[in-house]
């Protein structure tokens, strides 16, 4: 029998050093991912931010084993949400404002948004499949637009909005199909497979659209991105089946499941009638407004949609706690942006969906990674630009790109300092239900200025959270402060402004 000649004293020198806790390969495991990100879910919609309506338990119980944020901010509108979020970067440097075919006013009122999020900008799923994860997207995909050849040869700033073909109209599903367009959707960006991502905001694809009878979310789904199955039903939980379908199939390596459901956008559709009968009958929130007035007809079919939401998450939970995956695997869950007025209500902010104001940005949020992250609730404000470099980190990945957000790792355990009077910044210059504005959120503070007159609204959030008092006359010294700090941002990040606007930065 052949004997090593290698040394016994190198043989435990080598021990030690590969039980070492700094030798990282040897010890950490890369984390399975899954993004949640639900559709027009707003901040009050869950139990765990107060609801008494809506009823998300499978959720509020992740809740208490997660770090909850407080002030989770996103964009008001999907467009400029998904593109930060995808990117890491601040919306405007991919040329997405909001969602294109929602802008009012011409040319000089507005810098006309992109639809198509170029090649140049690559999106969290690349570095991660560089990593060796398989991925999938399922769900809303928003970062192509319907004619993405045609937008990408236009010169820019163009004249006019960009459109996209009425409900029911096809005609563009064979290009979308090509090498040529594909190399913009998931399987082009580092998924290997998409269920359902196309360059529409909602899953109402049939003629009729929002009027329809499904809508959507009743199978047969008229998605050409979702390949039919014997047991189709309802939108939501064919994508949460498909999840744990992959995820079964990919268990053995790490994984990201990009889980962007449609829910709860419109159209609103009732998941049933015995759920629809339930909410009719609940009483309704006085603190919030949900389930009471001339919506509530609509809030019961909303709620019916959280409901079913809820379920699939809980769903996915048991699948991992079932396989023993739960502990190495990170899971993210928010929304791309404030309720949708016509839908829910929360008489605790102001503004809705598609509005700068608390309620269009401000969003649910939550992180979960049992023994990696500290169940709490923080205060700490983040954006949504954070969500791609916090990726990075869990996956021991050295991004090289750039990046606008700060990873939240830090945070997982305690709250630190550094993030407490961090800056977070938006800038939208095409309207829709404000005029173009640019924003700072410093400390409690929240200064809006009007790209078209320069006017100023100041907010304590933490006294006024409903953003009733104007300070910025009364507290005119602070205005001048965080405009400043504002002005400095657009100027060093050469942000564009419409050419209507009287400020020279």
């Amino acid at each position: 029998m052949l004997r090593s000649k290698f040394p016994k004293k190198c043989s435990v020198y080598l021990l030690a050093f590969l039980m070492c806790p700094l030798f990282n390969w040897a010890q950490e495991k890369q984390p399975n991912i899954i993004f949640v990100l639900v559709d027009d879910l707003g901040y009050a919609d869950v139990g765990f931010n107060g609801s008494t309506y809506f009823e998300t338990p499978a959720l509020d119980a992740l809740a208490k084993e997660s770090l909850v944020f407080n002030n989770a901010y996103m964009y008001p509108t999907c467009s400029p949400s998904r593109a930060a979020l995808f990117t890491g970067k601040q919306s405007f440097r991919t040329g997405v404002y909001t969602v294109p075919v929602l802008e009012r006013g011409d040319d000089q009122e507005n810098i006309f948004s992109r639809w198509t999020v170029g090649k140049e900008h690559p999106i969290y799923a690349e570095p991660l499949a560089t990593a060796g994860y398989k991925s999938i997207h399922l769900g809303k995909w928003h970062i192509v637009g319907p004619y993405p050849e045609k937008e990408l040869a236009m010169d820019w700033p163009i004249q006019q909005k960009l459109n996209q073909p009425q409900p029911g109209d096809f005609t563009w599903v064979e290009n979308h199909k090509t090498p040529a367009v594909k190399q913009y959707y998931p399987e082009g960006r580092g998924f290997i497979k998409n269920v359902g991502g196309t360059f529409r905001g909602d899953p109402a694809l049939e003629e009729g659209g929002y009027k329809s009878e499904r809508g959507g979310y009743r199978a047969p789904f008229s998605n050409p991105f979702i390949s039919p199955k014997p047991d189709d039903e309802w939108l939501t939980d064919r994508l949460a089946s498909d999840a744990i379908e992959f995820m079964d199939n990919h268990k053995n390596a790490p994984f990201l499941v990009n889980l962007h459901f449609y829910a709860v956008h419109r159209p609103i559709k009732n998941r049933n009638d015995e759920l629809f009968d339930k909410y009719m009958k609940k009483p309704g929130d006085p603190i919030t407004g949900q389930g009471i007035g001339k919506n509530k007809e609509r809030m019961a079919s909303y709620a019916t949609m959280v409901q079913s939401m809820d379920e699939n998450i809980g769903r996915i939970m048991s699948y991992l706690k079932k396989n023993n995956l739960e502990e190495n695997t990170l899971i993210i869950i928010t929304s791309d942006n404030g309720y949708h007025g016509i839908a829910s209500e929360n008489l605790n902010l102001r503004g809705s969906k598609g509005e700068i104001y608390e309620g269009g940005i401000k969003v649910p949020a939550l992180i979960h990674w049992p023994g990696k992250v500290k169940a709490r609730r923080t205060k700490i404000p983040i954006s949504v630009t954070d969500y791609f470099p916090t990726l990075m980190d869990a996956a021991n990945i050295d991004y090289k790109g750039q990046l606008d957000g700060k990873s939240l790792t830090p945070l997982f355990q305690k709250d630190k300092n550094s993030f407490k009077e961090r800056p977070l910044f938006w800038h939208l210059a095409s309207q829709y239900k404000n005029g173009t504005c640019s924003v700072i959120r410093k400390g409690d503070y929240k200064l809006i200025q009007f790209l078209a007159d320069g006017k100023l609204e100041l907010y304590n959030l933490k006294s006024d959270p409903k953003e009733t008092k104007n300070l910025a006359q009364e507290d005119s010294k602070l205005a001048q402060n965080l405009l400043d700090e504002l002005v400095t941002w657009r100027t060093m990040n050469e942000v564009p402004l419409p050419l209507n606007s009287i400020l020279s930065k």
